[in-house]
């Protein structure tokens, strides 16, 4: 479980700068310039400055200004599940700015460029380097053989038969038990890979993969790690027999996530796959990063200062 760690200099860091913390049943209120954790334990203070993305899971409250406070100091909040198993809801912070979902925006539009990103993500799911001429077509197989090999591995070590994915949403009860926990981790999963795209500034909703769902993107990235963690967890809790399965499921899950130091390892693995070099001469940078109060796109000059009559 992610939790206050004894020395704040000890905050986690994400490879770009990010630092996050994760809090639970706490009471969290304005503390000077900074804020304050109160808890059974006592009270930690903690420095906005220092602290890029606040995510409160349950039992958590937060005072008006200390909201304020985080906000002045460009502090993402993100509410969410017990470790980050959900993700519900988040207010702003830096990633307001908008140049790392510029690229993910010129990225998933120009065909070329986003065959490269989608390279990049079935690149990561193998040892061994992808042939430079496979098709879309032929990664797809390569990456359903993968997948079926993974189920069927699973299947054989906990003696949990296998008959296929299948489930409705509408008829959940329907569904043969490791078909509900596969459904259960897997939102576990979207949980904290959508924390990670929104700590990061780009859009769930922009994929390269998945397509025209608002988590588009969520659903790629989580795609990384169903094969190491969802399905041997579903598997497993499947086998276990327990009653309740659902909620034994984000158990585990979330002595995963923390087990594997997941949510840092997600955001290297974003860059990793958007790492793809745009040619500034064909795709020109309309991103007004330096511009008071907003920049304002022009077909010819790129982007112009705003806040300007320019009749």
């Amino acid at each position: 479980m992610i939790s206050i760690p004894k020395d704040l200099h000890e905050l986690p860091r994400f490879e770009d700068g990010w630092s996050f913390l994760y809090l639970e049943h706490c009471k969290i209120e304005q503390e000077a310039k900074a804020i304050a954790s109160y808890d059974a334990e006592g009270k930690v203070c903690i420095p906005c400055a220092s602290l890029s993305f606040l995510l409160l899971g349950p039992g958590s409250s937060i005072s008006h200004e200390a909201v304020k406070n985080l906000s002045e100091n460009g502090c993402l909040i993100g509410w969410c599940g017990e470790g980050s198993v959900r993700f519900y809801a988040h207010g702003y912070g830096e990633t307001r700015k908008t140049t790392k979902l510029t690229k993910q925006a010129k990225l998933v539009s120009v065909g070329s460029l986003r065959l490269k990103v989608v390279r990049n993500m079935y690149q990561l799911r193998f040892k061994d380097p992808l042939p430079e001429d496979y098709t879309l077509e032929q990664l797809r197989g390569l990456e359903g053989q993968r997948m079926k090999k993974a189920y069927s591995t699973a299947s054989s070590k906990t003696g949990v038969k296998w008959s296929g994915r299948v489930y409705k949403i509408n008829d959940w009860s329907q569904a043969d038990p490791v078909n509900r926990a596969l459904s259960s981790a897997n939102a576990c999963l979207y949980g904290i890979c959508h924390a990670a795209i929104i700590s990061m500034g780009y859009s769930p909703g922009l994929g390269f993969i998945h397509t025209g769902k608002q988590l588009s993107f969520v659903y790629d990235i989580a795609d990384l790690y169903k094969e190491e963690i969802t399905i041997p967890i579903a598997f497993e809790a499947a086998s276990l027999g327990l009653p309740n399965l659902e909620r034994n499921v984000r158990l585990l899950c979330r002595d995963s996530f923390n087990k594997n130091n997941l949510l840092p390892r997600i955001v290297q693995d974003i860059e990793k796959v958007l790492s793809v070099e745009i040619p500034e001469e064909e795709y020109p940078d309309f991103d007004a990063e330096d511009a008071y109060p907003a920049g304002i796109w022009d077909p010819n000059l790129g982007h112009i200062t705003g806040g300007v009559n320019f009749g």
